[in-house]
């Protein structure tokens, strides 16, 4: 076989980290009504299944891409392919809250582990500038079409059944394409060079992890218990943590060890807005998510398989848009973010104002979700430039672990804020008027959100990004 092919190839067969990795983010979402169903789970219960893997994929993103380099980036696809494949079966399999959540925590951190392999993957096969570019275009690509997939599916696994309850179904979709992408890398992937010396911050993965946890647990369950003792407790101890966790990584850089973030990143300025770009939008974006899901299907009462086909609509929307969204970038610079925004705006407007228990066309909500798909598919990729645009190439690597870390955090934490503050709002009643009550007040704290990323975008330095790419 020429190498040119094989490259292809191996390409293909590293991309079903990612897809695999953002499917079942999509694919949660249109099937949380029937998870909660399914194992009875409490509303803040039914938000760590979502929270639950973000933090693990959180904590354990850059270490994973650090056991590439330290053990070889084959054996460590492997190795997270085979975790995620066997947590996804122990999510479908699970017959509690508890146990699903703990299985969803372990499977964030396989895709921690498999998915920046992929990216390193890239750099290896494709030395060249041009076939880099085509190679960045098909991750893109295949992040656009997990998402669209993760939505049908999500739908149609749920409302049809089949042999099993659907919901179920979801996690085991992930059976037959973990094992194909395993042969894949059996048959087609070569091992890469092994850097022994390349040291762990074992410390500062198990600090980061207790104070994320210690953030989010109270900030959910809390809510559920009428904010017990324990719950501040705990947010008091999360502060104390992520300080010492920064002193912590400070010293270790100052004394030459290799710490979990490098501290120097937070001296570029660009680089401090964007990360709190970052923050704004993935509160506001995975809250959406959760909080529109809920009000199609419980408020109304569409089922599972129309709102997976509604968010199909979403899907095109940020598949299409992010295509143009690199090349505007580099021409317009933030400009092309603050339309993004605009989109936003524009989106959830018509939807608190349009909405109500007489009116919800889906024809109406299609065209407003294709609005907000647009705008994601812009802002997503144009956020990530402008953050990384400034900063030095030696420190590119740290920059888009730090930044992904960050991603993954922000989106946990707008799960549990703005989805506490929707169930709060909906109460003990069930009805269309109260979820739409419900949704309303969640989108005016996401508005919020979009006002401060707005604010956030005027005081960064406007001009044209470079264009790195996530952990390059």
């Amino acid at each position: 076989m020429p190498q040119n092919n094989s490259r292809w190839i191996a390409l293909t067969v590293v991309l079903f980290a990612p897809l695999l990795s953002v499917i079942d983010v999509f694919i949660i979402n249109i099937a949380i009504p029937a998870i909660r169903k399914g194992v009875h789970a409490t509303e803040g219960e039914v938000q760590l299944v979502i929270a639950s893997y973000l933090l693990g994929y959180a904590a354990f993103l850059i270490t994973g891409g650090r056991l590439g380099d330290h053990f070889g980036r084959k054996r460590i696809y492997v190795a997270g392919m085979i975790l995620f494949t066997a947590t996804s079966c122990w999510c479908g399999l699970s017959h509690s809250p508890l146990e699903l959540n703990i299985a969803r925590f372990f499977q964030g951190v396989s895709a921690a582990l498999m998915v920046p392999q992929t990216l390193s993957y890239i750099q290896i096969l494709f030395p060249s500038a041009k076939d880099r570019a085509k190679a960045v275009g098909w991750f893109g690509f295949t992040l656009g079409i997990a998402s669209i997939m993760g939505q049908f599916l999500g739908g149609f696994l749920t409302y049809f059944h089949f042999f099993m309850p659907g919901w179920r179904l979801i996690f085991f979709i992930n059976l037959p394409l973990g094992l194909l992408a395993l042969s894949g890398a059996v048959k087609f992937l070569k091992e890469t060079e092994v850097n022994a010396a390349n040291k762990f911050d074992v410390s500062g993965v198990i600090i980061l992890t207790i104070s994320l946890f210690c953030l989010i647990i109270p900030l959910i369950q809390g809510r559920e218990y009428n904010w017990p003792w324990w719950s501040y407790s705990a947010l008091g101890i999360s502060a104390i943590l992520f300080f010492g966790f920064f002193k912590d990584q400070k010293i270790k850089r100052f004394k030459g060890k290799s710490p979990l973030i490098n501290t120097d990143l937070l001296k570029f300025r660009d680089f401090d807005i964007g990360l709190l770009c970052v923050f704004c939008l993935f509160v506001f974006h995975n809250a959406y998510l959760l909080i529109s899901t809920l009000l199609f299907q419980n408020g109304f009462h569409y089922d599972p398989f129309q709102a997976g086909k509604l968010f199909v609509v979403f899907g095109i929307g940020s598949t299409v848009s992010s295509i143009y969204s690199g090349k505007l970038i580099s021409r317009y610079g933030k400009k092309v973010v603050l339309a993004g925004v605009l989109f936003l705006f524009i989106s959830i407007g018509l939807q608190v104002y349009f909405f109500t228990p007489a009116y919800h066309s889906q024809l109406f909500i299609a065209f407003v979700l294709f609005i907000h798909g647009a705008g994601m598919g812009v802002t997503i990729p144009s956020t990530l430039n402008l953050t990384l645009k400034s900063v030095p190439s030696q420190f590119a690597g740290a920059a888009s672990g730090l930044y992904s870390t960050f991603q993954q955090t922000s989106s946990a934490l707008g799960v549990s804020l703005i989805g506490g503050i929707f169930f709060s709002a909906i109460g003990k009643h069930g009805d269309t008027t109260h979820y739409l009550h419900a949704f309303k007040i969640a989108a005016f704290c996401e508005l919020g959100a979009l006002v401060a990323l707005s604010v956030l975008l005027f005081v960064m330095p406007g001009g044209a990004a470079t264009g790195y790419d996530v952990q390059e």
